[in-house]
């Protein structure tokens, strides 16, 4: 633990001394201190030393022209203008073809024209160019009310200070042990904020997304810094009552959740970024679009990103900065919410009510956050690393520029996410969670928690990872706080005992808490969940060993399998696999055999006699952390039998509608958990089945058609591919085989499931299981989606279909 340090305003400026420190100081409450309170709120109003937002480190903002100004700026773009000549130009040709306007003359000389000939010509040149324009004054009305609803209003620093106070109110009551920085990086981001105000170059913030309290810290720690704002990109479903107005007020752009084809709407929201940018304005943007479910990062996504990017390619902007940001929580307010979703009940429309109630938010005690500041690199710099790898890559000299762009995007997306990972920090409620569900027994003692909390932290810097400091707090008291935090309803306890007891009260929800963690440990976790396929059948410990070939391809298999699950190292597989390997044999979790010539080829694999003599009790927690998702996977392809058309019917040609039917395999993994037949509750979320579906569709087992124009699809359907469609057997009530590339891949999958106690591998069991299945399916075929001629990509693209594809 480190020593707390010491924070110090000096005039304006910000000084701190040590490693870390909270940043918001609690403010008198109305009801303990009235006066004191009012005073406080009067030295934000009135602009007091820090408080005054004066000296702001970047172009202005908060003056009362600022966002006509910005909406002007981007009206002028000549990005924008250029796409509203060429929209009016083309559909000035719509209207000519349709004789709604006359075809122009061909130009001949003007001699050879009588008077009346000549003056007609040029009456209906005068009439295209009246028509263009006033097509052309049309879109930039159109533009210029989007540009409106669409600016950030940063207009009052009497505003701001007000605001500032108010979030900072709701979040010290909430977030009772405050928001707290690393001191080193936060002074290092003013430096850098400083030589970017010189350069008159833009910030660009790309935070991981768990909360809506994201965005309100952010901004509250560059107030507190004395950095401009950054406009946050939002979602327009944020935009209700009240609410969007403070926060478009206090810097959210509001953009539509979906683009479609809008060209005029897609090339404003870039003059918008370009404007930004050039201006050198912040900017803030989650790299995972929406709030992650299941407390893990998410996949990137590249709407925006590409924005960013296209503004620094194309040149309109000379450059900008890269920062990743990592805020993470003792606890997280919407956790509830997450977790109805997660088990299939819709999402609520945002709206005041549902963004002030999560429990209650001013009686809530939910510990920390921790907002912690990866060192900003810069886009231009990247651009040209990543473009001079790209020729070798790619096999030619002459790289087209979309490519280049797509290549260097989606490198940017999962860098972006490494420096996430790599500046995040592991709370103490992440530790206790993951603890408690990686245990053998039911529940464990104080002092047993203690101890594998202990263990966890020192695996966590032993990967590179950073726990949360606690200065002058010992392991004990760290654990109590965690559990304080994370509450009865979370966390079990057991008294009257020779000792107390704790256990996973709500396995589901500490199941978010333990995901904060995954990414530190998922190589382990893998080659360990490819050992258990041997373990798990082994009549002793002569056959428990697994060959190096045996153990690559199972690593292989599983990492295909969740590719879309989790964030993985760019190096290359046996790269990584032989340094998680020399890992887990210094730990003496593994016991590797080496050749006998001299080379130290890596022949084989086994659980290590010092494991052994600890029951598997590191083992197994890198089992534990992965057997979740491995069952959720297999559940998720073992739901793909409901594609089999019924008995009656082998209509190989229905397509069914993709919801309902990944909402059935959501009710046959509840059916299935409370039938003994699934270990892991968490195995049944939606999030995790969605990713499953995903991997079907890439691998060519399922096809997927998506409502796209004009194809009459209003909404997504999914059949099996031919080739995995399962057989029945010859009786009368022709059931369903455990036969097939579809079952031998669900078994491929089965072999590293956890071995449940209810569960057994008869011939029995397998019937029973898909008879399950058919059961649960009953009723999707009763409004099958007749599609003949969708036989293959081609066709479907013939006939306006856009099935998903790789990026």
């Amino acid at each position: 633990m480190s020593a707390k340090a010491d924070l110090a305003i000096v005039g304006n400026d910000l000084m701190i001394v040590g490693e870390e420190q909270e940043l918001l100081e609690p403010y008198k409450r109305f009801r303990d201190e009235p006066l004191n309170a009012l005073q406080e709120l009067g030295l934000h109003v009135l602009g007091t030393a820090w408080r005054s937002y004066d000296r702001v480190i970047g172009p202005d903002v908060f003056y009362p022209q600022f966002s006509e100004n910005l909406k002007s700026k981007v009206l002028r773009q000549p990005r924008l203008q250029a796409k509203i000549s060429e929209l009016a130009g083309r559909r000035v040709d719509v209207e000519m073809q349709r004789g709604a306007l006359p075809t122009p003359v061909a130009t001949t000389p003007k001699i050879a024209l009588d008077v009346r000939a000549t003056k007609h010509a040029e009456h209906e040149k005068y009439r295209l160019a009246a028509r263009t324009r006033q097509i052309e004054e049309q879109l930039t009305a159109v533009a210029d009310e989007w540009t409106d609803k669409m600016t950030c209003k940063m207009n009052s620093k009497y505003f701001i200070r007000g605001a500032y106070y108010l979030t900072t109110q709701l979040l010290t009551r909430a977030y009772h042990q405050g928001i707290h920085v690393n001191s080193q990086e936060v002074l290092r981001l003013r430096e850098v904020a400083q030589e970017a105000s010189r350069k008159r170059q833009s910030i660009v913030f790309l935070p991981c997304h768990r909360s809506h309290v994201d965005y309100l810290s952010l901004q509250v720690v560059c107030y507190r810094l004395g950095l401009v704002l950054p406009t946050v990109v939002a979602g327009d479903n944020l935009n209700f009552p009240v609410v969007g107005s403070f926060l478009q007020h206090a810097g959210a752009m509001y953009i539509r959740r979906s683009f479609g084809d809008d060209q005029l709407y897609t090339t404003l929201v870039q003059a918008y970024i370009d404007t930004l940018l050039q201006t050198g304005l912040n900017l803030e943007c989650f790299i995972e679009g929406g709030r992650s479910r299941t407390g893990k990062l998410l996949q990137p996504k590249f709407g925006i990103l590409g924005f960013i990017l296209e503004s620094v390619m194309s040149g309109s902007v000379d450059d900008c900065l890269i920062c990743p940001v990592s805020t993470q929580y003792d606890k997280v307010i919407e956790v509830d919410s997450y977790v109805s979703e997660l088990l299939g009940t819709p999402k609520k429309k945002e709206d005041l009510a549902g963004f002030l109630s999560a429990s209650n938010v001013l009686s809530l005690k939910l510990g920390r956050v921790d907002v912690r500041f990866h060192k900003p690199w810069s886009l231009r710099e990247y651009i040209a690393d990543q473009s001079s790898r790209l020729p070798q890559a790619i096999g030619s000299e002459g790289v087209p520029y979309s490519v280049m762009k797509q290549r260097i995007l989606v490198t940017f997306g999962y860098q972006v996410l490494s420096d996430i990972n790599t500046a995040s920090v592991v709370m103490p409620t992440a530790l206790v969670g993951t603890v408690l569900l990686t245990l053998t027994g039911k529940s464990v003692g104080r002092a047993e928690l203690v101890r594998r909390v202990n263990w966890l932290s020192s695996r966590v810097n032993a990967q590179g990872g950073r726990i949360a400091h606690f200065a002058g707090n010992t392991p004990e008291s760290v654990v109590d706080k965690a559990l304080e935090v994370l509450g009865p309803a979370l966390v079990g306890r057991i008294d009257g005992l020779s000792e107390q007891l704790y256990y996973a009260e709500d396995r589901f929800q500490l199941s978010f808490y333990r995901n904060m963690t995954i990414h530190l440990f998922i190589s382990q976790a893998l080659v360990c969940a490819a050992l258990y396929t041997k373990l798990k059948l082994a009549q002793g410990p002569d056959s428990e060993s697994m060959t190096f070939k045996e153990l690559y391809d199972y690593v292989l298999f599983l990492s295909q399998l969740f590719r879309a699950e989790f964030i993985f190292a760019t190096t290359p597989l046996g790269e990584n696999l032989r340094n998680t390997l020399l890992g887990l044999e210094k730990d003496n979790v593994l016991s590797i055999t080496r050749s006998a010539d001299g080379t130290n080829v890596i022949e084989s694999v086994s659980v290590h006699d010092e494991e052994r003599a600890l029951n598997l009790e590191n083992f197994d927690f890198y089992c534990y952390l992965i057997w979740p998702f491995i069952e959720a996977s297999w559940l998720g392809n073992m739901s793909l039998f409901m594609l089999c058309p019924p008995a009656a019917d082998l209509d190989q040609q229905a397509w069914l509608d993709l919801n309902s039917m990944q909402n059935k395999a959501q009710l046959l993994g509840k059916t299935l958990y409370h039938r003994g037949d699934l270990t892991y509750y968490e195995a049944v979320n939606k999030e995790t089945l969605k990713n499953a579906v995903s991997h079907c569709e890439e691998e060519g087992i399922i096809s997927v058609t998506r409502p796209t124009k004009g194809s009459g699809n209003t909404k997504p359907l999914v059949r099996l591919a031919p080739q995995w469609m399962p057989k029945r057997d010859g009786t009368a009530e022709a059931r369903l085989l455990p036969q097939g590339k579809l079952w031998d891949l669900c078994e491929h999958i089965n072999r590293s499931r956890r071995a449940g106690d209810s569960r057994q591998d008869t011939a029995a069991a397998r019937a029973r299981l898909l008879r399950l299945v058919e059961t649960t399916a009953e009723d999707l075929f009763a409004q099958a989606t007749v599609n003949p001629k969708a036989k293959s990509r081609k066709s479907w693209r013939r006939q306006g279909i856009q099935p998903k594809g790789k990026l």
